[in-house]
């Protein structure tokens, strides 16, 4: 597909088309198969911490957003994977230089010629999201997603970081709690119920 064809699809919501450009979700989870994976969330709090050693030791580190890193002591160097929901600006993308980009947003709209051909590019499943959203009653946030996503591969271990969803607002923006579209309460109490049925899945709350 070229970009005429691409702002095409995009403009007439053609999924079809817009998919043919992503790497299937089987790929995904074959390559997350076996590894320890880091997922970096971008609360505040965990610029507080000394996580940094931890997160670039991982198999596999993947960041969400803009990706703040404000210390590599807390957040580490590393970014392998890129959760995105927005568009991605050239001074961040330099910045971040992930090796995969995986567009997580039902809004199309967003999506960007150059992310949509970059290298490994995953465009994430409008019914894994509806499905997601309906669990949740309320739109879930791009660290959700990908943690539905990843604990449904043969993944050895996930550890979370960065995730305290909201406490103590994010790192990447201004917003409170009730200027978003998210139900934090209700994200909370299912990354509980599936950390407790999955052994493999680590909250880390220091």
């Amino acid at each position: 597909m070229n970009r005429l064809g691409f702002l095409i699809a995009r403009t007439l919501r053609d999924e079809t088309a817009l998919q043919s450009l992503s790497a299937p979700q089987s790929a995904l989870l074959d390559d997350l198969a076996g590894k320890r994976i880091a997922l970096i969330g971008n609360a505040r709090a965990l610029a507080l911490a000394d996580h940094g050693t931890e997160i670039d030791a991982a198999d596999l580190v993947i960041r969400i957003n803009r990706a703040p890193m404000p210390a590599a002591t807390s957040h580490g160097t590393r970014t392998d994977w890129l959760g995105l929901a927005v568009r991605l600006g050239e001074a961040d993308r330099a910045r971040i230089a992930p090796r995969r980009v995986l567009w997580m947003s039902p809004k199309r709209k967003r999506l960007d010629w150059r992310t949509a051909t970059s290298p490994g590019f995953y465009l994430h499943p409008l019914p894994d999201y509806q499905a997601l959203k309906t669990r949740l009653a309320a739109p879930p946030t791009t660290g959700a997603m990908l943690i539905d996503l990843i604990a449904r591969s043969d993944m050895a271990r996930l550890d979370l970081y960065g995730f305290d969803f909201f406490a103590s607002q994010s790192l990447s923006g201004r917003r409170s709690a009730d200027q978003v579209p998210h139900d934090f309460g209700a994200e909370a109490a299912w990354a509980d119920a599936l950390i407790s049925r999955d052994p493999r899945l680590h909250l880390r709350r220091d």
